[in-house]
C-alpha cells in the first residue's frame, strides 16, 4: 500500500530520520556531489575561487531554482503538499527540476568539467524522467535516486582512477549515508522498502551508465 499521507511522529527515531531526509534532499545531493568532486578528485588541483565557483552555480541552479519554482505552485494551490508527499502532485515540480538537472549539466559541459562530472547532472535528469514515469503508477523514492546517483559518482571516480586521496573511507560513508537515507525513508512511511530499493538502482544506474 502506497504511503501518501504523512502523519508527523516525535519520536528520537523520526526525528532523525526527519533530519536525514533534509540534509540530503534531492535539490541538496547535486551539490554534495559537485562538492565532493572538488576536494577528492583531481578537480581538488583548481584554484579554489573556481571550485567554489562551481559549486555556487551548481546550487543555484540544482536548489534554488527548483525550490523556488515548488514554493511557487505551493503559493498558487497548484501543489497542497510543499515536500510533494502526494504522488499525482509530482509530476510538475519533477518535470521543473527535470530542466534545472539538465541546465547544470549543459554548465558543467561548457565549463570543461570531465565527463563523470556534468554526468551527473545528466544522469539525475535521466533518473528524474523516470521517477515521473513510475509516479504514474507507482510512488518511487527520488531522495534514494539522488543517493543513488552520488554512490555512482564515487565509485566512478574510484574506476576512471581520478581520485586524489584515498576512496575507500569515502565510499564506505557515502554508502552508509544512502542507507541511512533509505532507512529514513521507510521509518517516515513515505516509501516501502521496494520504492527506496527502485530509487537507488535507478539513480545509481543511470548516473553510472551514462559516465
Amino acid at each position: 500500500m502506497e504511503k501518501e499521507d504523512f502523519k508527523p511522529k516525535h519520536s528520537v527515531e523520526s526525528l532523525t530520520a526527519s533530519v536525514f531526509s533534509t540534509v540530503f534532499s534531492p535539490l541538496l545531493v547535486p551539490t554534495y556531489g559537485v562538492m565532493a568532486a572538488m576536494w577528492l578528485s583531481i578537480l581538488t588541483l583548481l584554484p579554489t575561487g573556481v571550485k567554489w565557483s562551481v559549486i555556487s552555480v551548481t546550487f543555484a541552479i540544482t536548489c534554488l531554482l527548483p525550490l523556488l519554482a515548488i514554493i511557487t505552485l505551493w503559493k498558487l494551490h497548484i501543489i497542497k503538499d510543499p515536500q510533494l508527499n502526494n504522488r499525482t502532485e509530482r509530476t510538475t515540480p519533477y518535470l521543473i527540476t527535470f530542466l534545472c538537472y539538465l541546465g547544470c549539466g549543459f554548465y558543467l559541459w561548457r565549463a570543461n568539467a570531465p565527463v563523470w562530472l556534468f554526468a551527473l547532472m545528466f544522469g539525475g535528469a535521466l533518473a528524474t524522467l523516470i521517477c515521473i514515469a513510475v509516479n504514474t503508477r507507482w510512488k518511487i523514492s527520488a531522495h534514494m535516486a539522488a543517493m543513488g546517483g552520488l554512490v555512482a559518482l564515487f565509485f566512478r571516480i574510484v574506476a576512471d582512477g581520478v581520485e586524489m586521496v584515498s576512496m575507500n573511507g569515502w565510499l564506505s560513508v557515502v554508502v552508509i549515508l544512502a542507507g541511512c537515507v533509505g532507512a529514513s525513508r521507510v521509518l517516515l512511511e513515505r516509501h516501502t522498502l521496494g520504492q527506496v530499493l527502485a530509487g537507488t538502482a535507478v539513480g545509481f544506474l543511470c548516473v553510472y551508465l551514462l559516465s
